[in-house]
């Protein structure tokens, strides 16, 4: 396959030339997330990450608790926020074959730990937590739940969406992960006693910049020239080999970032390019299922991987697929071959989130060995809108052939 054919990894939504011409449609991004998700209150932020920081700001209004519970496995942003909010976070190990929190680990952490603020319930890959274990435990303690919604716009659980579980939600509308503006997230509450404090706080700490927003409006043209096949390579694979080259892992896995990130307000032009695309989203949903279930039947009987799945009455929407190896050694030589295949095989994060070193003042050192296991042993199968059907039968006969697994 050509290196000048790349497929991008995550499921990220297009922009057509239409959406730019769109700006007057009637509507808005924030009144479109409200009718699809029943949201009391949504408010449109600069980032997923900027979506967290606000909350957790808002959280210290309501509790003096100074401490928030993570998973041992998560985006290396979220730990930046809580630690720019001015707490402490707490880790939580996983389960060894999902993303779910290990229960014993979660109910010993809020049973001796009484400074808990909140727990942030990560839906990652597209796939909903199960919930209701994990909020008995919680709400036992008295200790708020943030849902971290940042890959599972649309998920379901038990009939409702992702993010109107618990006491607060973000989202993230970055590039990538479904509905895009390139940069932007969404802080959100279900519940109305919170949505006045939270909407305080973001008029409060949120202010215009216009230098930033214009620039973030020219790398929406630049994602709707460059997010296609034939170019994606040029901002994804070509900075991957160059950090690479210079040694610089997590910077070649875009998993390097600072407490810095910026806050600023969103303009309605970006916004109004999410709302023309909005209508494009569940009908998106559907294809990456679809690619799925055509892995998971070719994925059958074979041994050595096992799948993480959406659980019973819940809809996972699948930004990807991932796969968990019996073995690092296979593992990593799954990676190696579909290193240059330009067929979007990926991993979600380098490591456990006590593993970072540029975190280590800010993670504490906790035993995580079922992160660690699914660190060193997940690839990732893009559900990406430009893959066809000849690219997953080549993803899949690469698994089956090369890797020697048995079935």
């Amino acid at each position: 396959m050509s290196i000048f054919r790349e497929i991008p990894p995550t499921a990220g939504l297009p922009i057509y030339l239409k959406d730019f011409l769109s700006l007057l449609k009637p509507g808005s991004l924030e009144g479109d997330l409200k009718n699809y998700l029943g949201f009391e209150f949504i408010r449109v932020t600069y980032s997923g990450t900027a979506a967290l920081y606000l909350i957790l700001e808002s959280l210290k209004e309501l509790s003096s608790k100074k401490s928030v519970i993570i998973p041992a496995y998560v985006c290396p942003l979220v730990p930046l926020a809580i630690k720019r909010a001015g707490l402490k976070v707490e880790v939580c190990d996983i389960e060894n074959d999902s993303f779910d929190f290990d229960l014993h680990a979660l109910e010993n952490l809020c049973s001796t730990n009484s400074d808990i603020l909140a727990v942030v319930a990560v839906h990652l890959a597209g796939i909903s937590l199960d919930f209701a274990p994990l909020e008995k435990i919680v709400k036992r303690h008295e200790i708020f739940i943030i849902e971290d919604c940042a890959q599972s716009l649309g998920a379901t659980y038990r009939g409702q969406k992702t993010g109107t579980l618990g006491d607060f939600s973000f989202f993230s509308l970055c590039r990538g992960k479904g509905l895009t503006i390139y940069e932007g997230g969404v802080a959100a509450t279900n519940k109305k006693e919170y949505a006045q404090i939270l909407d305080t706080k973001i008029d409060l700490l949120v202010k215009g910049d216009l230098v930033s927003e214009s620039l973030k409006i020219l790398e929406l043209f630049g994602y709707w020239v460059f997010y296609r096949p034939f170019l994606f390579w040029l901002v994804f694979r070509f900075p991957q080999i160059f950090w690479n080259l210079r040694g610089n892992r997590l910077k070649a896995l875009t998993e390097y970032f600072t407490v810095g990130f910026p806050i600023h307000r969103v303009s309605n032009v970006r916004k109004s390019i999410g709302h023309a695309a909005f209508y494009r989203l569940e009908r998106e949903i559907d294809k990456q299922r679809e690619k799925v279930l055509f892995y998971l039947d070719g994925l059958k009987g074979i041994k050595g991987i096992k799948v993480i799945k959406e659980l019973p009455d819940t809809r996972a929407i699948y930004p990807y697929l991932t796969l968990i190896f019996d073995e690092s050694k296979v593992r990593d030589k799954a990676l190696k071959l579909f290193e240059y295949s330009g067929l979007g095989v990926f991993l979600i994060y380098a490591c456990a989130i006590s593993d970072y070193d540029y975190l280590k003042e800010i993670v504490p050192a906790r035993p995580c060995p079922n992160a660690r296991y699914l660190a060193s042993r997940t690839i990732t199968l893009t559900t990406s809108t430009f893959l066809n059907k000849k690219d997953l039968a080549l993803v899949l006969s690469i698994i089956q052939e090369k890797l020697h697994l048995t079935t």
